[in-house]
């Protein structure tokens, strides 16, 4: 399976059993990677970020399937203040905070290993020296394998990966952004203010690193491609989208599938995971049926060329 389970609504808007049921039928079907973190949800009412995490430990425990599932959660973005529903409080980077946030993540995964371990945020108040020493210092005691930076500019983490090589430390070989099919207009101010969008850049710099794997969030857009009751932001509003929403139905028409399992099936082909945020079986299935979607080279160059 080459999408991941994004389980960040797991254990607020889905409930265990729910939970549950969502993660049985993503193993049943193949799936192997589920992304999680530290402070999911800790936005919606009552919620204190420690929920997704404790519902895929508790998850994998019952299942016995520990080994057989690559688990990411992340630092650095759980709010210190009781009650900030903002990231004005967040946790930071500083290698105490890290080497924390990593024990009690592992406490409520009920594993002792992260196989990604995430840096959530940019933190630009600590050095990378010491981001990074704190990583490397949990990968060389046995609790994390890989390290990937989430929301960090691309020359923000080519120095990081530089710095690591350098120091013989571990460095980051995954990195997750907002990136989907749809693009906003350069320079648009998107709502969610701490997503950073994937850039000509970005895919570059991906594309001439053999060793980094480009995460995509909010690839599907919430639900934005099929859902009516969830409209593109202004920022979305510009005469591409029309061309490609344009390109994108042709395409899905020709294949007789969705739009989404279109989006999907693209940024599989070119080598991005897509991280798949569901709260309902249907949705699963929507996303497992993206696997059998095969474009032809002639699809995906129509949809590259609508811009």
């Amino acid at each position: 399976m080459r999408f991941a389970l994004g389980a960040m609504s797991l254990g607020t808007a889905t409930g265990q059993a729910e939970s549950f049921a969502l993660l049985d039928r993503f193993a049943e079907a193949g799936g192997t990677m589920i992304d999680t973190a530290n402070n999911y949800i800790f936005w919606v009412p009552g919620g204190t970020g420690d929920e997704s995490e404790l519902v895929v430990g508790a998850w994998m425990a019952a299942r016995g399937n520990r080994e057989s599932v690559v688990v990411g959660t992340k630092a650095g973005a759980r709010p210190t203040v009781p009650g900030d529903l903002t990231l004005d409080s967040a946790e930071g980077l500083s290698a105490g905070v890290v080497r924390k946030a990593a024990d009690d993540s592992l406490r409520r995964l009920r594993t002792d290993y992260v196989d990604v371990y995430w840096a959530h945020i940019e933190d630009r108040a600590v050095p990378l020296e010491e981001t990074l020493g704190a990583f490397d210092e949990l990968a060389g005691a046995g609790k994390i394998r890989e390290a990937g930076a989430s929301n960090l500019p691309v020359w923000r983490l080519e120095r990081a990966r530089e710095l690591a090589r350098s120091r013989g430390a571990l460095p980051y070989t995954h990195l997750q952004l907002r990136h989907s099919y749809l693009r906003p207009r350069p320079g648009a101010k998107l709502q969610e203010s701490a997503h950073v969008q994937v850039t000509e850049e970005t895919l570059d710099y991906v594309r001439a690193e053999p060793d980094l794997t480009l995460w995509a969030y909010s690839a599907l857009m919430s639900g934005a491609y099929t859902r009516t009751d969830r409209p593109m932001q202004e920022a979305y509003d510009h005469p591409g989208t029309t061309r490609r929403l344009a390109a994108l139905d042709e395409v899905a028409g020709e294949l007789g599938v969705t739009r989404n399992q279109v989006v999907l099936a693209w940024l599989m082909g070119s080598g991005v995971r897509p991280i798949v945020g569901v709260t309902r079986m249907e949705q699963l299935e929507e996303a497992i049926g993206a696997e059998s979607v095969t474009l032809d080279d002639a699809q995906v160059t129509r949809l590259e060329s609508a811009a």
